[in-house]
């Protein structure tokens, strides 16, 4: 992977709580769009993002893994803050995922795993909120969560 390269993260804006991948009533076209946007013209020109993520989840950081601490596979993976969302009709985001990249390739993988969960109960209330993630400097992973003002560090210990 290039370190020229330039990554962000795109969120569509939405006012409907649907589960669909894309944001309704955009501008440009969703992947996989009959030509539903305000520009058809533009259709062939809108690339596919190198991942999908489930609408809503809102994913607001993210960052590679360049420490030595998980395991060798994870150096150069993507690992991103789900947020989540409020006007969803079921609960999505509230995460922490891991994205796999193809080190063959340099590219990533086009999908996510799940890397820290449980901040919604089993009836729906949600108790934290990841916003901020980073690498320390000892290679454990920081994320930061504005429902309690917390930073939270995950380690690795081997098996």
């Amino acid at each position: 992977m290039s370190s020229a390269m330039i990554w962000c993260r795109i969120t569509s804006a939405t006012s409907s709580a649907a589960d669909s991948t894309a944001g309704r009533g955009s501008t440009w076209e969703s992947p996989g769009s009959a030509a539903q946007g305000k520009h058809p013209e533009l259709a062939a020109k809108v690339l596919v993002p190198d991942v999908l993520v489930q609408s809503h989840s809102a994913t607001l950081n993210l960052c590679f893994y360049d420490g030595s601490q998980f395991p060798a596979e994870y150096k150069g993976d993507i690992f991103a803050a789900f947020h989540g969302s409020w006007n969803r009709a079921k609960r999505t985001g509230y995460k922490i995922v891991r994205v796999p990249f193809d080190k063959a390739t340099g590219k990533p993988r086009r999908d996510y795993e799940d890397f820290v969960t449980g901040f919604v109960t089993p009836d729906g209330n949600v108790w934290s909120r990841p916003v901020g993630i980073a690498v320390a400097k000892d290679g454990s992973l920081l994320f930061s969560e504005d429902a309690n003002k917390t930073i939270w560090r995950v380690s690795y210990v081997g098996k």
